[in-house]
């Protein structure tokens, strides 16, 4: 059964997304808050699987909580907001959001999205991804703390290889075409890779292949890749 907490400073979509959640059978809300402080309190009596996050609350924000929420529990973050190209994309991943949604989604499509979050994938919607994009774009590659660094000197070529191909956006699928593996294979490249650079998700191996420097955007991997 996952267990969910609901932060929104509004009732009524507390509300609804109690109700949408609570009815499905897999699923328990476990707890509400309504401003960024009760989120942190919450998640840190509840221990949720999931935290489905306002990013805009009165008070501690959403992307203040999700910095602290992800820092000292296991919950995955999913943010959710009005404005289907929110400013806080970028801030919200770089805290620790796994996801990131528009309020005005379905029924069965949030369900799926804290399915997909509990068990570990990332999801973004299409409009987020774009502004994540863009922001890493306008922010130039910086390099990485040196404890960073060092973990990415400790990949494989292979996983090297997959965190780039992730970086650019492909699938599972895609990857283990581009490699010529099996798709059981890249999950484990990707596995490794994230346990190895301590990182939650694709969203932030996303993130941090781009302001190292590792994948420039525009560029395109055409690198000729064979399998080991």
């Amino acid at each position: 059964m996952l267990r969910v907490l609901i932060a929104d400073d509004q009732d009524l979509f507390r509300a609804g997304f109690g109700l949408i959640l609570g009815a499905q059978p897999d699923m328990e809300v476990v707890g509400e808050a309504a401003d960024g402080e009760e989120a942190i309190t919450a998640a840190r009596r509840l221990q949720p699987d999931v935290v489905l996050m306002d990013v805009r609350m009165p008070g501690k924000s959403g992307i203040e909580a999700t910095r602290e929420i992800c820092a000292t529990t296991t919950a995955k973050v999913l943010v959710l907001t009005m404005f289907d190209l929110d400013e806080y994309v970028y801030d919200a991943v770089r805290a620790g959001a796994s996801g990131f949604l528009l309020k005005d989604i379905r029924r069965d499509e949030l369900a799926h999205a804290v399915r997909t979050i509990a068990s570990g994938e990332a999801l973004l919607a299409p409009a987020a991804t774009r502004r994540l994009l863009d922001d890493l774009v306008r922010r130039p590659a910086h390099g990485v703390a040196p404890r960073l660094t060092t973990r990415l000197g400790a990949l494989t070529e292979r996983e090297h290889e997959t965190l780039k191909l992730v970086a650019h956006g492909l699938s599972n699928a895609e990857i283990a075409a581009a490699l010529v593996v099996t798709e059981h294979t890249v999950k484990t490249h990707v596995s490794r890779m994230l346990n190895k650079l301590g990182l939650r998700d694709r969203v932030q191996a996303v993130v941090l292949a781009y302001e190292s420097g590792l994948v420039v955007a525009g560029e395109s991997d055409n690198e000729d890749h064979t399998c080991e």
